[in-house]
C-alpha cells in the first residue's frame, strides 16, 4: 500500500478536476457548493503536497501545466471508478462476484452440476472459478473462499463441511477379470496413486489385515488422469466413489477387493478468519448449506 501522504484528499481532486473542465475557479466553486477560496486553498495544498506545480494562473483563468494535464487525466479515471463502485452498490448491495477456489475433480463432479441452482436463485452474484490444489494464505489473495480437502488443518480460516469421501480399489477390466482373492494380491499389480494421497494405499491394505505396508505406484496430480491411466488398464486406483460412479454402472471399472472404505479426509468450504464477509459469499454459504442438507434427498 502507498503511504497516506501520497493520498491526497478527495476534495483538491475534485476540485482539479472541475477547474480543468470548466477553467476557472468560481465555476468550479458553483458546481461543487464552495467558495472561491475554498477551491483555492485546496489547489494550493495539492499543489504543496504534490510538489509539483500544477496550474497556471492567468488573471481570472487557471490552465493546467503539462503536468497537471497528465495528473488529471488519471484523477479523472479514478474518480470514475470510485463513482461507478458506489453506483454498482448501491443498485446490487448485495450482489457482485464471488471468487472461489476449486478442486479439480469436485468441483466438476460436486459443484459444478449444482452451481446452475445457485445461478437461478442468485443472478445478482457472478462466481469465478479457478483451481487450486493445496492450501494458501487466502488473504494474500483475491479469493473469497475456497473448497478444501482433508482435515481441519489449513490455518487462519472457518470451515463449513461439505462432504464426507470413501474410496474404492478397482481396474480396468483388461486387468481384472473379477474381484481379486485377497487384498494383498493388489500388490501383484501396479499401483496408480494421487500425488497429495500417496499414502492411501497403505491405509487401505491396513484396513484389509495387510499391515506395515506403504507401497508404492506411479503419482498423479489429479484424479481425472488417475482415472483415465485405471481406464487404461495401467494398474488398480483408489478412487472415490462419487467420481466414478458412472464407470462402475457401465462397468469400466470393476471393484478390485472389498467394499468402500472411509477416505481420510473429507471436503469442506473454508474462508479467512476475523475477516468481513462479503455479501455474495454469504448468499453461497446460505445456499451451499442447503444442498449439502438436501443433497442426499434430492436427485441431481
Amino acid at each position: 500500500m502507498l503511504p497516506r501522504r501520497y493520498l491526497p484528499a478527495l476534495p483538491a481532486l475534485l476540485a482539479l478536476e472541475a477547474v480543468d473542465r470548466l477553467g476557472t475557479a468560481s465555476a468550479a466553486a458553483e458546481e461543487l457548493a464552495l467558495t472561491q477560496g475554498a477551491i483555492s486553498r485546496s489547489l494550493q495544498g495539492l499543489e504543496a503536497q504534490l510538489g509539483v506545480t500544477l496550474l497556471i494562473r492567468e488573471r481570472q483563468r487557471l490552465r493546467l501545466t503539462a503536468a497537471g494535464l497528465d495528473y488529471v487525466a488519471e484523477v479523472r479515471k479514478a474518480l470514475t471508478l470510485l463513482a461507478a463502485a458506489s453506483l454498482s452498490l448501491r443498485a446490487n448491495p448485495t450482489g457482485g462476484s464471488l471468487n472461489l477456489a476449486i478442486l479439480p475433480a469436485f468441483g466438476m463432479h460436486w459443484l459444478a452440476p449444482r452451481l446452475a441452482r445457485f445461478a437461478r436463485d442468485h443472478p445478482e452474484v457472478t462466481v469465478n472459478l479457478s483451481t487450486r490444489l493445496r492450501p494458501f494464505d487466502l488473504t494474500e489473495t483475491t479469493f473469497d473462499a475456497a473448497i478444501h480437502y482433508g482435515r481441519r488443518d489449513w490455518p487462519g480460516v472457518d470451515y463449513l463441511p461439505l462432504m464426507d469421501e470413501s474410496v474404492l480399489a478397482v481396474g480396468a477390466p483388461s486387468r481384472l477379470s473379477g474381484p481379486l482373492p485377497s487384498a494383498a494380491a493388489v500388490l501383484d499389480h501396479p499401483l496408480l496413486q494421487l500425488e497429495s494421497r500417496s499414502g492411501d494405499w497403505g491405509r487401505w491394505l491396513t484396513q484389509h489385515g495387510v499391515a506395515e505396508r506403504r507401497p508404492g505406484g506411479m503419482l498423479f496430480d489429479q484424479f481425472a488422469t488417475l482415472t483415465q491411466a485405471a481406464l487404461l488398464g495401467m494398474g488398480l486406483a483408489l478412487i472415490p466413489t462419487f467420481l466414478i460412479e458412472r464407470e462402475l454402472a457401465d462397468r469400466r471399472l470393476i471393484p478390485a477387493f472389498g467394499q468402500p472404505i472411509a477416505a481420510a479426509g473429507s471436503y469442506f468450504l473454508v474462508w479467512p478468519q476475523n475477516h468481513p464477509l462479503r455479501a455474495p459469499l454469504l448468499s453461497f454459504q446460505a445456499w451451499i448449506r442447503a444442498e449439502v442438507r438436501d443433497s442426499s434427498a434430492r436427485p441431481d
